[in-house]
């Protein structure tokens, strides 16, 4: 009886305290009003709870945002909340490590954290029947976290950021631009003087105590928002929200910071040399203001008529006279403060000295004419839209209303954010021109591809390293670590989910226009937009008609995006930008694309737009000119960028050089250079054919009402293309291994792979080999993945994977990797491959792709995007949508003993290409001692050695 007593004590205060939650405001939607609709909570504990209900997919999107980011940490302890944001996927006390991926992914769902200056959240976006589950698992990392920190893990996550920075900053063209410019804006000690991501010797500073400290000072429910929006019913949620997260304990307060604006007294000119560019850069940046600053809007705007479109003051300055391949201007703001930049990428044989007087001319020649009643126009045309685009999937609702709360308290700003840019003066912009950028000291960056090339001006100063900090430290002492007890449930069991939702395919209708073009669409009416997709099959494969010409199908889509018969670029660019649409046309290796979004009040305009660039193009020589050289620096730029060149030279391993797919669809050097106006003339002539079209519509309008708009398309005469049929692959040679020398790269990029024989299909062999191949590295939680990435941290990421179109396509492994690790990493992915080859696929590895495949379609379809991918791919593969449940048939029966088959018969062993780019000096010997012959090539892929060396096997 006593211990019943207990119970139902334990119970009753429960409840007591849960039933403390606050209804604070509900904010309904009426008519066509922009707002997102939410109800928001306040529990006993200071957890806010914010719940936005949107039946309209089977889907939850789960977002914890804590109102801390870097500009928490402290000086000489950078990259801590990025580090910690890492952390916290290592597991609870009731979640084992590497388990948060592993449960998400097996539920359907997708998941991320991510870290910014004034905040980190953790999201989820899930079939709806995995709420619960997901509440559990958050509720267990903010309550339940620092028992299950360990040294090793920690140790292994600091290698693995120590890898995201190497790949993302230091090993990446114009990585360091971001560090190297704050450090100058900001005083010394300022929390947004250090990048996010940090400094590498800080984070060798950081210990398991800093971690501890940092989790109690900041993660505690007071000081975070819970958004859960989706199909969902909001008192479920409130329920269930109470049951995990109310008993957790209330953390320290957490004071709003507030800084001053930082002042910069006279010009900082610095400098810094990075050997992955071809392009010096300049860059200007000055301090501004914080976000929803009075003046924030008018200097975005202000942003965007200097440097965004063909009619901005930057393009037609640098680009347009081809002095530089691209130049621009932006305006991020944070909490605290905001930064505007100017940039221009200079073609090198020209100083930055004369590049720094070009771009203050500009700010005297904008002082001078002022802003016009077009530039209003076409900057809130595109606020507008952007705005409306942004609500596409209830994760873009969740953030929203996520952003807002954390950094105003008010998730109903939508409205009024939008509001304050369709409201501003052409006196606004002018007002904040001179009160912030004109004649106003600010950093100036000369960003230099090796030290022989001349900063704008000598550097006149130096980032302080030492001193005192005029900024607050956090105090870190007394803090506790205290966990919910006697709670009247068991939080070790994982909730049971419900079962599966209903996951209904959309309904789309198709036709077929006489001249050839296959016509599919669906009606999606949750914002009012539309998109529409031409797709002409061909592409990079039509170069294969005259290899020596490879880059013209790319060029030729370029040149579609310039002038036409009746406007000039810069006249369509900006008829479009008033009414706030886009048409871009691109081409790949198998296709060429038009692609057009639009505001469905402004569908008619745009389709006129699109008949004028799709029908009527101008090619003038003046554009060509531009465009070749653009295209040309451009290759010549990737040469210098690891990744880029691991992507070239493997495709070139894999295709062999009588395959057009050998060399990238923006063709090579020497191609490039045969390419002329004729040549673009003819080719558009020649392959633009509605025979090869296929049209994807998807929006918020009728079969019958976007039919008749598209007369256009339905009198575009056929040319009765054919497609060409590509010849195979270059045979597998035995497993080699080809370096690529990159002197002193802190990263080693690595491809590991071969051809196959396998083509697309949807049902058949290559489909049942994702299915194979997903437990060992299609998955977060795949055999690679956590092999070196969370096992041993060599990595920021590593998978592999099929890709196959109606050609055969190749199998390839990727990762970069820490230059020190690259021989072991070769050695892990063999040894990953060839023990899944042979021992197979385990009973939970199986369970595990069951569920997480089986339950994907309920994020397959959400947005306009997706529906468009789902509805081209019907099209294009000729494939009736009853595949969809053909898919989920194999995915639920296919048995253990197939998969091992799929692997034995599609993973290789033995012929192999081992592509490395990296560190030669470093890692040659390394590689050689592994027993395979070790082939050494240039950035183009061609043989240094042609007696490459050989070491027995």
């Amino acid at each position: 009886m006593k211990k019943l007593l207990l119970i139902c004590l334990a119970i009753s205060m429960a409840l007591t305290s849960q039933s403390q939650t606050k209804l604070i405001e509900k904010v309904t939607k009426t008519g066509d009003e922009l707002v997102i609709p939410y109800e928001k909570y306040e529990l006993a504990n200071g957890l806010t709870l914010i719940i936005h209900e949107d039946h309209s997919d089977p889907l939850v999107h789960v977002d914890v945002t804590y109102h801390v980011g870097s500009a928490r940490e402290e000086l000489n302890k950078s990259g801590f909340a990025h580090f910690f944001e890492h952390m916290m996927f290592q597991g609870s006390d009731h979640v084992a490590d590497e388990e948060h991926f592993k449960i998400v992914t097996e539920s359907g769902g997708t998941l991320n954290g991510t870290t910014n200056r004034d905040r980190t959240n953790y999201f989820e976006t899930v079939p709806s029947n995995q709420l619960e589950t997901m509440l559990w698992l958050e509720a267990d990392r903010m309550g339940f976290f620092l028992d299950a920190v360990t040294t090793k893990k920690f140790e292994v996550q600091r290698a693995t950021v120590k890898n995201e920075k190497g790949q993302g900053v230091l090993n990446a063209p114009y990585g360091m631009w971001n560090e190297k410019t704050i450090a100058a804006v900001y005083p010394y000690g300022h929390p947004y003087s250090w990048s996010t991501i940090g400094l590498l010797e800080d984070l060798d500073r950081a210990n398991l105590e800093d971690l501890k400290n940092f989790f109690l000072r900041w993660y505690g429910p007071n000081n975070a928002s819970l958004t859960v929006g989706g199909d969902v019913d909001p008192k479920k949620v409130i329920t269930l929200v109470e049951k995990y997260f109310g008993s957790i304990p209330r953390g320290p307060e957490v004071a709003k910071m507030k800084l001053d604006a930082p002042v910069i007294p006279a010009d900082r000119y610095i400098s810094h040399v990075d050997n992955n560019i071809r392009f010096p850069a300049l860059m200007f940046t000055y301090p501004t203001v914080p976000n929803m600053h009075p003046d924030e809007a008018a200097l975005d705007c202000l942003s965007e008529i200097l440097g965004t479109g063909q009619s901005s003051y930057f393009f037609k300055k640098f680009v347009l006279t081809q002095k530089a391949i691209q130049a621009s201007v932006f305006h991020p703001a944070a909490e605290l403060s905001g930064e505007f930049t100017m940039f221009v990428l200079p073609y090198p044989g020209q100083t930055l000295a004369d590049f720094e007087t070009a771009m203050r001319q500009i700010l005297d020649e904008f002082a001078k004419n002022g802003v016009s009643e077009d530039d209003l126009k076409k900057f809130k045309a595109n606020q507008e839209s952007n705005t409306i685009n942004g609500l596409a999937s209830v994760s873009g609702k969740v953030s929203q209303l996520s952003r807002y709360q954390y950094a105003f308290g008010n998730p109903n700003l939508i409205k009024k954010d939008l509001q304050r840019y369709l409201d501003i003066t052409a006196d606004d912009v002018m007002r904040v021109f001179n009160k912030y950028i004109y004649n106003k000291p600010g950093v100036i960056l000369s960003y230099l591809p090796n030290a022989e090339t001349a900063p704008a001006k000598p550097d006149n100063f130096e980032k302080p390293t030492s001193g005192v900090s005029a900024f607050p430290k956090t105090d870190y002492t007394g803090l506790n670590y205290k966990k919910p007890t006697n709670e009247p449930f068991d939080r070790s069991k994982r909730p049971v989910s419900g079962p599966s939702p209903l996951v209904k395919v959309p309904e789309f209708w198709e036709t077929k226009f006489d001249n050839g073009i296959k016509v599919i669409g669906t009606k999606s009416n949750e914002i009012p937009t539309v998109a529409i997709q031409l797709t002409l099959v061909g592409g990079h494969k039509f170069d294969a008609a005259d290899p020596k010409k490879s880059g013209l199908a790319q060029i030729t889509a370029s040149m579609m995006d310039e002038s036409t018969q009746n406007y000039s670029a810069e006249a369509m660019q900006e008829e479009l930008r008033k009414i706030g649409s886009s048409i871009n046309i691109y081409a790949n290796r198998t296709s060429t694309v038009v692609s057009i979004n639009t505001l469905k009040k402004n569908l008619d305009k745009t389709l006129q737009l699109a008949e004028e660039k799709l029908l009527r193009p101008g090619f003038q020589q003046i554009d060509f000119d531009r465009v070749i050289k653009q295209q040309m620096e451009g290759i010549k730029a990737s040469q210098q960028d690891p990744s880029a060149i691991a992507g070239q030279v493997f495709d070139r391993l894999l295709y062999g050089d009588e395959h057009i797919y050998s060399v990238p669809t923006s063709g090579i050097e020497e191609t490039v250079a045969n390419i002329t106006l004729d040549d673009v003339k003819a080719f558009y002539n020649k392959y633009y054919s509605p025979n090869l079209g296929e049209l994807v519509i998807v929006g918020d309008v009728d079969q019958k009402d976007i039919l008749p708009k598209l007369g256009f398309l339905k009198s575009w005469p056929n040319k009765k293309v054919a497609i060409p049929t590509l010849p195979p692959a270059k045979p597998g040679d035995k497993t080699k291994i080809y370096l690529v020398d990159k002197p002193n790269a802190p990263q080693s990029q690595i491809r590991v792979g071969y051809m196959t024989d396998l083509k697309y299909d949807a049902t058949g062999d290559y489909f049942k080999s994702y299915l194979m191949n997903y437990p060992l590295g299609g998955a977060f939680n795949s055999r690679i993945n956590l092999n070196l990435r969370e096992d041993k941290g060599w990595t920021y990421g590593a998978g592999a994977y099929f890709s196959s179109t109606e050609d055969p396509g190749p199998y390839q492994a990727y990762a970069g990797v820490l230059a020190t690790a690259t021989d072991s990493a070769v050695v892990e992915f063999m040894k990953e491959i060839t023990d899944y080859r042979e021992k197979g696929i385990t009973d939970d590895e199986l369970a595990f792709m069951r569920n997480s495949v089986g339950q994907r379609d309920a994020r397959s379809y959400e947005t306009p995007g997706q529906k468009a991918g789902f509805l081209r791919t019907i099209a294009h593969y000729n494939l009736d949508k009853s595949y969809v449940d053909q898919q989920t048939k194999i995915i639920n029966t296919i048995s253990k003993d197939e998969i091992n088959k799929l692997a034995k018969k599609y993973l290789d062993d033995d012929s192999i290409y081992i592509l490395v780019v990296g560190d030669g000096a470093t890692n040659r010997e390394k590689l050689e001692q592994l027993g395979y012959e070790v082939v050494e090539l240039d950035a183009k892929g061609d043989v240094i050695d042609k007696n490459s060396i050989k070491v027995d096997k």
